[in-house]
């Protein structure tokens, strides 16, 4: 997505040209292209695709809803597997329209991934439990901390639920390091990701995440953190900048690889 300008097949060529070893995936440009069609792209390069994005959206109360996402999540888990990542990250879900029950919320998240995980975990799959800003609670993720994503992904095997430690979410959080430790010591950190935070935010705010060394977070120091809780997994960089999207992709693409070893290498 940070170069979602790109077409897929440019954009695995440039990461193989610039030594970029692996894709962060998004469901849509994949399907468009041809799940299988995408996993041979990426293999025949000499890439590995990191994680696929996204599962989620767990919250519905409605039945027929409620299924209806269950499906979809099963679907983007054989997506994940046919792509050849052992990962597929979750973005929750917000309240149903109407609701004011964040803990209802929740608990629905976790009833859902009881049924999808065991499934993951066949195919050798694990789920990765998103945490965003509490700006994102209302519509988008009811879980807004890490504490908050590993309660429940610690109901599961770690080889099947874990979280996702992404900087533009958590480092607000005067909890997050410890619970980075936490998440670590388990196992539990399936995928580490970063963007900066730059303000003012756009109207909207999806589309806000700034480019790594342009805002507020020490991206050295989360590094840091999450190399000491035992890391050792891809690190992916995810940007959502109308602004950065305008411009040429693959001078955006070699700008984020120079930002990244200047910032977090």
């Amino acid at each position: 997505m940070t170069v979602k300008q790109l077409p897929l097949p440019t954009l695995v060529e440039a990461c193989a040209e610039l030594g970029i070893p692996g894709i962060g995936l998004w469901r849509e440009p994949v399907q468009n292209y041809g799940v299988e069609s995408a996993a041979k792209l990426v293999r025949d390069a000499g890439l590995t695709v990191t994680t696929l994005c996204r599962g989620g959206f767990l919250t519905a109360i409605d039945p027929k809803e409620r299924a209806a996402a269950l499906a979809d999540n099963r679907t983007a888990i054989d997506e994940a597997a046919t792509l050849g990542t052992d990962t597929l990250v979750l973005v929750s879900g917000g309240l149903p329209a109407g609701s004011k029950d964040l803990h209802g919320a929740r608990e629905r998240i976790a009833d859902a991934i009881a049924e999808l995980a065991p499934y993951a975990g066949e195919r050798g799959i694990r789920l990765a439990i998103e945490p965003l800003h509490p700006m994102y609670a209302a519509d988008r993720c009811v879980i807004s901390t890490l504490t908050q994503a590993l309660d429940i992904a610690e109901r599961f095997p770690a080889d099947q639920v874990g979280v996702a430690v992404d900087t533009y979410h958590i480092w607000w959080d005067d909890q997050a390091p410890a619970q980075v430790a936490r998440a670590g010591a388990a196992g539990r950190i399936h995928t580490f990701q970063l963007a900066d935070w730059t303000t003012p935010l756009p109207e909207g705010v999806l589309n806000g995440r700034g480019q790594i060394g342009d805002g507020s977070i020490d991206m050295r120091e989360w590094r840091g953190r999450v190399d000491a809780a035992g890391y050792t997994g891809a690190i992916e960089v995810e940007l959502f900048n109308d602004v950065l999207w305008a411009r040429d992709g693959l001078e955006l693409l070699k700008e984020t690889a120079e930002r990244f070893v200047e910032h977090a290498l």
